[in-house]
Parts: C-alpha cells; sequence; structure tokens
C-alpha cells in the first residue's frame, strides 16, 4: 500500500499500523514548519522536535482539586488496595491481516456457549485459546491491579460478579472471554493517598483528548492518500 502525506512517501512498515506511520509523518512536517527540524535530521533529533513541538502546540491543563474528587468518587473501585481475582480467559488473538469480523464473530459464538454451560470453559480453553494459559483450561491464577492490561483490567475489577463476563474484552491481543471465579476483596484507599494518581489519570485523558483533536485539524489541512485519517479543517494550525 502506498501511503503519501503532502507528497512525501511514508513507508508503514515499521509501525504498528499504517495510521500511525501518516500521523507521524504529519507531525514531523509540523516541526519542520515550525523551524524544529531539518528535512535531512536524522530519527533520534526528528523525536526531539516532534516531542517539542507536541509541547508547544498541545497545551495540556492542569485538572483542578474539585475535578479529581469528582472522578475519584465516580470510579472508587480503582483505588483500591489488596483486591485479588482469580480468573481464566480464552484468547482468540489478532495478527495483522487477520480476518478480524469472522474471529469476533467466532469468540462470540465461543462465549455464548459458556455462559449457556459454564463447565465446557477449561475444555474450550484447551482446544482453542491462543494463550499459553489454555493448556491449563485458560487459568490465570490471582491477579492483581497493574498486572494486566489496562481493558483486561477494568473488566475484571470494575465490577463485583463472579462466573463468565457478559462481553467479549478487547485488547491489543485480540479478544477475550473472561471468568472470574472468585474475589477477594481488599480495602477503599483514601482520595488523600491517591490524589496524584488521579490527576496523573485525568492529564492523561485531557493529553489524548487533545492530541487527537491536534491530529485531525493537522490532518484537515493536509493531502493524504494511501490512508484514512479523521480529519477535520480549522483555523487551530495556522
Amino acid at each position: 500500500m502506498s501511503i503519501t502525506v503532502n507528497g512525501v512517501a511514508v513507508d508503514p512498515a515499521d509501525w504498528p499500523t499504517p495510521q500511525l506511520a501518516a500521523v507521524h509523518e504529519l507531525l514531523r512536517q509540523r516541526a519542520h514548519e515550525l523551524g524544529l527540524v531539518a528535512d535531512d535530521a536524522g530519527d533520534a533529533a526528528t523525536e526531539r522536535a516532534i516531542e517539542r513541538t507536541l509541547a508547544e502546540e498541545v497545551p495540556v491543563p492542569e485538572p483542578t482539586d474539585e475535578e479529581c474528587r469528582r472522578w475519584y468518587d465516580a470510579n472508587a473501585r480503582r483505588f483500591r488496595s489488596g483486591d485479588l481475582v482469580c480468573a481464566r480467559h480464552i484468547l482468540f488473538q489478532i495478527t495483522p491481516g487477520a480476518p478480524v469480523p469472522a474471529i469476533r464473530g467466532l469468540a462470540e459464538a465461543m462465549l455464548h456457549e459458556v455462559q449457556a454451560n459454564p463447565a465446557l470453559f477449561a475444555e474450550r480453553a484447551r482446544e482453542h485459546s491462543n494463550c499459553p494459559s489454555g493448556a491449563n483450561g485458560g487459568n490465570l491464577g490471582q491477579l492483581q491491579r497493574g498486572e494486566t492490561l489496562p481493558e483486561f483490567e477494568k473488566a475484571i475489577f470494575d465490577d463485583t460478579s463472579i462466573g463468565v463476563l457478559p462481553k467479549l474484552v478487547t485488547t491489543r491481543h485480540g479478544f477475550h472471554i473472561i471468568s472470574v471465579d472468585h474475589r477477594i476483596e481488599g480495602k477503599q484507599l483514601p482520595y488523600e493517598l491517591v490524589r496524584d494518581d488521579v490527576a496523573a489519570e485525568l492529564r492523561r485523558r485531557s493529553e489524548a483528548r487533545a492530541l487527537s483533536q491536534y491530529v485531525r485539524v493537522l490532518a484537515g489541512h493536509a493531502d493524504i492518500d494511501g490512508v484514512e485519517l479523521d480529519a477535520v479543517a480549522s483555523p487551530l494550525v495556522q
């Protein structure tokens, strides 16, 4: 697939997705427009220039204490100490070029099957899971916060239910069918103890939103071929 950004050819081979390759070239060109990097600069200089560009053009506001408290109250279960979950999963792995809709369909069908008959979970994990844990019936042992991918962690800890979760959980590895077999409750951490963590999470979310909008604006003013970006024309970038 041939990708160009404002007439510059982009090689997506070294990037997880063609979209990321195009976004990187957009940011490189913006850094060049600002006089922060030369066209023939090396990789390290280019990355430093992109970081400086984002620091200058994508400001991230500091969350207020009120915003932090409100988010803490709405997400209190995320801030517990000692919570443990005993879980199993069946992974339908997604690899480059894989037929994602077909794989999702297979995963959905198996989810319905093990929901109807949970006793089949271990057998189906051994037969179909793309995770090494499949050999042990999908058993992941005891898990605590910080040991799994964010989407997986949210699914198993932001709920109190036991049994097969009602929906597939999607991570960068693919589609997971998850069974929570046992929970050991920890204790709630007070706001004052986790305020810095809450603020960091809100900054991360704000930065992600601002960066997404910034890239959309750059794309709206660019001539991009070979890949679709969510572009919008705006005077934000002069």
